[in-house]
């Protein structure tokens, strides 16, 4: 062991003052930005006391700049720090910003430690008070009884497909999708238990039990498998048995103090879950956005693609599709369809207006910016 105190070279010294010089004046430029912020803000409630403060389209554009200038940067001086990380910084940056203007509230599926709450957190940063419900409706309804100002809900996954609660609940709701964001899904066997043996039951979420299927038949076959309305709930039921596990992420092990058994343990190694940000506004175009629609037909032969034909005539490109009954017809169903382009276009609002005409059942459910982060 060597206890003779280390002395710093005069190089180390001067690196060391390089750092401290950087470290003040990105200090200085954050205070001054966040300034500016609450500035726009008392600008906007001048001209307009009830004025959105988010600004979705807004944001997209500035992360998209900041990722740009981070591959220039990059290239110019060496720069180290990846373009996600980069654009990681910024946002939160910006969610500090946004809370000098206007502290917001917004609803995810609950409890805490779920997907959906690491979804909020990677679109909307650390600044906003996230508040946690206990079902995917409930997002729904506090957002539209004004208790939140926006919320986060998942709509499909890259494994196991859409998520039919959310669309069953646009199906019936006036709130706007109004932005997105992807999410790598990494899955944990969360349990106080001494080892696989000793587990007789797992809860997790519906989707999270399918995305994890071929695991759990190889290491745990006898094993029940339990839904439950979220993977932070079934996080808490196995905290309070030795014989329980949960499937969850990280955040939800070091929330509620259990052991990870395995990690990792999803079936797919690039699975990912999207979300949707609902609100209660329509926004402009940011360059580069999605419009998603709702619409049903009567069944009969070529009625579909009698439908989808003007989008194909407009060259408008159709990025998913998913259908939902009715509920007012037996084997009579809408569709849920994403197209790339805002509903400024003119190309898209172009075949959209044909779509209307010739539907039976037409909804515009929001046009975004596609997802940055």
């Amino acid at each position: 062991m060597n206890d003779k105190p280390q002395i710093d070279s005069q190089e180390l010294l001067e690196l060391r003052k390089e750092i401290d010089t950087a470290d003040s004046q990105i200090q200085r430029l954050i205070q001054e930005r966040v300034l500016v912020a609450s500035k726009i803000a008392k600008a906007k409630t001048a001209a307009d006391a009830s004025a959105s403060f988010y600004r979705p389209e807004r944001e997209a554009q500035v992360l998209r700049r900041v990722r740009e200038r981070n591959i220039k940067l990059r290239e110019e001086i060496g720069g180290l720090v990846n373009d996600d990380d980069m654009v990681h910084l910024m946002r939160e940056i910006m969610s500090t910003s946004l809370a000098a203007e206007m502290p917001m509230t917004v609803a995810y599926l609950g409890p805490e430690g779920t997907y959906t709450q690491a979804a909020v957190i990677k679109h909307f940063g650390h600044a906003v008070k996230a508040a946690d419900v206990k079902t995917i409706a409930d997002v729904f309804r506090v957002v539209e009884q004004g208790r939140a100002h926006f919320g986060v809900v998942p709509v499909e996954n890259s494994t196991e497909g859409v998520i039919t609660h959310t669309l069953d609940c646009f199906a019936s709701s006036s709130l706007k999708v109004c932005g997105e964001v992807h999410l790598p899904i990494n899955h944990n066997l969360l349990s106080n238990a001494e080892g696989l043996p000793s587990i007789n039951k797992v809860y997790a979420h519906p989707q999270a039990l399918a995305q994890c299927r071929n695991w759990l038949e190889r290491y745990l076959p006898d094993a029940e498998l339990v839904a439950s309305n979220s993977n932070s709930e079934a996080a808490i039921i196995a905290s309070k048995s030795s014989d329980v596990a949960a499937i969850a992420g990280d955040i939800a092990a070091k929330l509620y103090s259990i052991k990870v058994l395995a990690s990792g343990i999803e079936d797919e190694r690039n699975n990912t879950t999207r979300f949707l940000i609902i609100g209660t506004n329509t926004y402009k175009e940011s360059g580069d956005d999605k419009t998603t629609i709702m619409i049903s037909t009567p069944n009969k032969i070529g009625s579909l693609f009698e439908l989808l034909k003007p989008l194909y005539d407009a060259d408008v490109d159709m990025s998913r599709i998913e259908s939902r009954p009715s509920r007012q017809t037996n084997w009579e169903y809408v569709f849920f369809i994403d197209l790339v382009g805002h509903v400024d276009r003119p190309e898209v609002s172009k075949a959209l207006d044909e779509l209307r005409d010739k539907s039976a059942f037409f909804k515009l459910i929001g046009s975004y910016p596609v997802g940055v982060l």
